[in-house]
């Protein structure tokens, strides 16, 4: 059921669930993609919840490893079978650990990092010349913009002005190489999108109190849009995840498992939000 467009702690409660099952797909292997949905978790709850209208706009995930969040999010709205959760990652199943062809409740996902843009620019363009309402959105990551075909893209865009084009931008700082900053200055990454011609905001990508509004403000604009979310790929779950861990790729035992499955109960019970250290 979808949650009431301006009710955050329905929203945080929400961004604790999508940790949840991010975690219960993780165990399966006992290692995988969590990260990308600790950092992800309140954009994709405010994305899916308050934005999103399932069935009808389209959705690109252009990361594909990210579609572990969209599994998470999407049983919110839906879009994905809850039951078949408990597939992911296992020989035959839609639910593959990077996004496929066959992944539910998506218009495209891409396997190469930096595709996903040029789809959802192709996307809107031509629901545009079809008098169409329906809207596009874009889930990227910060270490895509490391890729030239994503500033081909958002030329494009910006030129055709496609106001039903919009962005949602974890800014993680995390990629496989390590923190991005580390392998390519991407700063400042919000005067860059606005260089490139397109409405930008930049919020705290764990309070979903900015993330909504800033993406309303965001949809009444006649540019693209780009929302740029400042996060962190242990959010939440810091407490029980080694100092260590390399956000981008995780290993859990079923200790830690065990712990985090607390942990996300307690802050779904109590909508306490995210620690005050955010990214």
């Amino acid at each position: 059921m979808r949650t009431r467009q301006g009710d955050d702690e329905d929203l945080r409660r929400a961004a604790w669930r999508i940790r949840q099952r991010a975690v219960e797909m993780v165990a399966i292997e006992g290692f995988g993609y969590l990260g990308q949905a600790l950092s992800s978790a309140e954009l994709a709850a405010v994305l899916y919840l308050t934005a999103l209208r399932p069935g009808h706009d389209r959705l690109v995930v252009s990361p594909g490893h990210y579609s572990i969040v969209h599994f998470a999010a999407g049983v919110e709205v839906g879009l994905v079978d809850p039951a078949e959760l408990a597939t992911y990652g296992k020989d035959g199943s839609r639910l593959e650990a990077i996004g496929t062809e066959q992944t539910p409740g998506l218009t495209a996902t891409c396997g190469s990092l930096g595709q996903g843009l040029s789809v959802a620019a192709g996307l809107a363009l031509a629901l545009r010349l079809a008098d169409s309402d329906r809207h596009v959105y874009v889930l990227m990551s910060d270490g895509e913009m490391e890729e030239g075909q994503v500033w081909e893209a958002a030329l494009f865009a910006a030129h055709h002005r496609l106001g039903n084009l919009t962005v949602v931008l974890d800014r993680n700082n995390s990629q496989v190489d390590g923190p991005t900053e580390f392998v390519t200055t991407l700063a400042p990454v919000v005067d860059k999108w606005r260089a490139f011609g397109w409405a930008s905001a930049e919020v705290d990508g764990h309070d979903v109190a900015s993330i909504r509004d800033s993406l309303a403000a965001l949809r009444g604009d006649p540019r693209p849009s780009v929302l740029i979310g400042s996060t962190w790929t242990l959010s939440g779950l810091d407490r029980v995840l080694p100092g260590e861990a390399d956000g981008h790729f995780i290993k859990l035992s079923p200790d830690i498992v065990e712990q985090a499955r607390k942990v996300c109960a307690e802050g779904e019970a109590t909508a306490a939000g995210v620690p005050a250290r955010s990214w």
